[in-house]
């Protein structure tokens, strides 16, 4: 008699379909996860509000937007910075979150599934998309009570959201791949915003670029955030578009989209790559 070799360990399922079909499975986990521990979504809220408040009431009788110290004027150039702020800085909660899986094992136990490899990362990114969107949503509405106004229409007005929201998922690729290179939830966590900062506050999110020094405006000018910020004011129609003859501010619905995509891609494939070493 021939023996007959089996493998018991389970092949990950193959194919477009099983893939999309196994991250949308991973995101519901991590909806339901989320719902159980509100307290992490009400943080996630709070901490933008207060950015709102203190920058449109502290700081804004001091701008200068257009000629004009008009606080009004200044609320309503702030509010695409902060939306832009606000979904990027869902990195670090990914981060962090993929880290405490990694940290407990959970990852090891998915990897033991008939699943395919990426749909972990996938559904993750899922997840912290639809609680960014939650976010963003409260967020519109808290600025819609300080004297925000959308002044070009709903379509470009939600245009705009989606642009905001893919700008947040592709950052969320940076966050899981930080996730998966270090070994705390808490070096995630700090691994996670150190690098955010200076992404956010060099930019035109706060302060006119055509106020910074020549060199730092460069920079500020090809920074993806700030081309989001840019396509998000001209859709939104709000004060302080910025004149600059750098091509992301010339075209910043097209910078947007190409940046956006560019990291998509790039920190996916870094991601998954990453995620294979890790738990092999």
């Amino acid at each position: 008699m021939s023996a007959v070799t089996q493998t018991l360990a389970p092949r990950p399922a193959g194919g477009p379909v099983q893939s999309a079909r196994d991250s949308l499975v991973v995101a519901k986990r991590n909806l339901i996860r989320m719902t159980r521990i509100p307290e992490v979504v009400i943080f996630g809220l709070i901490q933008p509000i207060m950015f709102v408040v203190l920058f449109s009431y502290v700081f804004g009788g001091s701008m200068n937007i257009g000629g004009t110290t008009d606080p009004a004027v200044y609320r309503e150039f702030l509010m695409a910075g902060i939306f832009a702020q606000t979904v990027t800085f869902a990195t670090a909660g990914a981060g962090a979150g993929i880290a405490d899986d990694m940290h407990k094992g959970l990852i090891d136990r998915f990897r033991s599934l008939p699943m395919s490899r990426g749909a972990v990362l996938t559904g993750r990114t899922l997840a912290d998309l639809v609680q960014t969107a939650l976010t963003l949503l409260v967020l519109a509405i808290v600025a819609l009570l300080v004297g925000w106004r959308i002044h070009e229409g709903v379509p470009k007005a939600l245009g705009a959201f989606g642009l905001l929201l893919l700008l947040g998922y592709a950052f969320t690729w940076i966050g899981a791949l930080i996730g998966l290179s270090v070994r705390t939830p808490e070096a995630a966590t700090s691994g996670g915003l150190v690098w955010l900062f200076p992404v956010t506050f060099i930019s035109n999110a706060f302060v006119d670029s055509s106020q910074m020094t020549p060199w730092l405006r460069h920079i500020a000018d090809w920074n993806p955030f700030s081309a989001t910020v840019q396509a998000c004011r001209e859709l939104f129609g709000n004060p302080g578009v910025s004149d600059s003859p750098a091509w992301p501010m010339q075209h910043p619905v097209w910078a947007s989209l190409l940046w956006s995509v560019v990291i998509v891609v790039a920190f996916r494939t870094l991601s998954v790559r990453k995620y294979r070493n890790a738990t092999a």
